[in-house]
């Protein structure tokens, strides 16, 4: 036994070396250095100090660089431990159900982030490492975080459906309470209760949401009390819901909400998930008429792929652009090169609204006259020429608003669905945290 304890301690030391940099071993052999530990046992896998650090410093550099107060450190921890553990268990399941995300999708994405800060591959690697982000990191995160977003689409936003009854009813609701009027911009604050909780757990959420609510009142930032207490899952980011119509917003909310002026606070109000603090950040009307410019145009699609390479594709289009230019007619060339579907009308896309093309080919279009033909235009798509035909105003408030109440609708459906879907996955895992005692 005592053979064998000596041997656990010599490996003990080993891994205690093999973490120390070589150089640093013989000045400082002496000196402990701090491993890293586990702070959570999640399913299959755990949550690191160092991951969780990682994850404290990123949050910690977004509240300064907004301005915004950090809360108390144990309560940051706990929330970003938390986020971490919701991560961590949609990961795992992705990986399991074989949702992966490639490299070249990977780099797409990290490039088109770059050129959204107007910067060149290397200047954002650049920029990262001042940050003390790696692109290694980065690519990660970034990788988990797309991941995490097809899997909610896969698992629950596809199954969400909107039935042209629900929106019927929606607008009748609108038109009956004249909520079409108003849209509120809103922060909101919850204090969990159990659904069946004990008078203990409703008091101790009271004392909580009270606590909250005095913090408020004496001038604490509503995005720092909000970090500091929300258990909402956007509680990091300040509690910001966003702009909403009334019919988006529960009627608990909705009546508090009206009898509040821009920048007030609502009392603590009581709904069977726990005690609320609504905060009106911005209201607006929401009835004005919608008058947009529609174009009539028609194309030519020429794809790229193996077989036709980006070189051949522009050469055809060439082609097709000189016997255009030449008198022939746009349909018939239609007709007979291009591969949209649209081929078999003449090319003809009927009446386009604003953002209903990509930006490469909208742009394009709306620089034409009537009945010009552009020249070779380049998409995601491959190679168009496009003529306008025509253009006319024409009012599409019955259809944004029948289109905006689908959206109101669904999105309010796959937020519930989705956070049901995350507190079942939590509820069906093994997590064991580790430093509770910190919190």
């Amino acid at each position: 036994m005592r053979h064998l304890k000596n041997i656990l301690l010599l490996a003990s030391a080993a891994i205690t070396l093999a973490y120390m940099p070589i150089a640093n071993l013989s000045a400082q052999a002496a000196e402990v250095v701090k491993l890293d530990r586990i702070v959570a046992i999640v399913d299959q896998t755990v949550v690191t100090e160092q991951e969780l650090e990682s994850r404290i410093r990123t949050v910690t550099a977004q509240f300064k660089k907004q301005g915004t107060e950090l809360p108390a450190d144990n309560i940051l921890r706990k929330q970003i431990l938390e986020r971490l553990i919701s991560d961590t268990l949609q990961l795992q399941y992705a990986a399991q159900t074989g949702l992966k995300v490639d490299d070249n999708q990977l780099d797409k994405t990290v490039e088109r982030i770059a050129e959204q800060n107007q910067m060149s591959l290397t200047e954002f690697t650049e920029a990262l490492a001042k940050d003390g982000v790696s692109m290694r990191k980065f690519r990660a995160d970034i990788r988990s975080e797309i991941t995490i977003a097809r899997l909610r689409e896969r698992e629950v936003d596809s199954r969400v459906n909107v039935s042209e009854s629900e929106i019927d009813n929606f607008l009748t609701t609108q038109a009956a309470t004249n909520q079409n009027q108003d849209e509120f911009e809103i922060s909101h604050i919850l204090i969990r209760t159990p659904e069946e909780g004990a008078t203990e757990d409703i008091q101790k959420a009271k004392a909580k949401v009270d606590e909250a609510m005095k913090a408020l009142q004496a001038g604490t930032s509503f995005a720092k009390v909000s970090a500091s207490f929300s258990d909402a899952p956007n509680a990091l980011e300040g509690g910001n819901l966003g702009w909403k119509s009334g019919q988006q917003i529960p009627a608990l909310f909705l009546d508090a909400l009206k009898t509040l002026q821009v920048g007030e606070l609502s009392q603590a109000l009581r709904s069977p998930n726990g005690f609320h603090i609504l905060k009106l950040t911005n209201k607006r009307g929401g009835n004005s008429p919608l008058v947009i410019e529609q174009t009539h145009a028609r194309h030519i699609l020429i794809k790229l792929s193996e077989v036709t390479t980006e070189k051949e594709g522009k050469a055809k289009m060439d082609g097709i652009k000189e016997r255009l230019d030449n008198g022939e007619k746009f349909e018939v060339l239609a007709r007979q090169f291009s591969e949209d579907t649209t081929a078999s009308n003449g090319g003809d896309l009927g009446w386009v609204n604003p953002g209903d093309t990509v930006p490469q080919f909208e742009k394009a279009m709306n620089e034409l006259k009537y009945n010009e033909i552009s020249a070779p235009v380049r998409s995601q798509f491959g190679w168009h020429i496009i003529q306008v035909l025509e253009r006319r105003k024409q009012d599409m408030s019955k259809e944004a608003a029948r289109l905006k109440a689908r959206q109101e609708i669904r999105t309010r459906k796959a937020d519930e669905a989705y956070q049901d879907w995350v507190r079942e996955l939590r509820d069906r895992a093994y997590v064991e945290l580790k430093l509770e005692d910190k919190f």
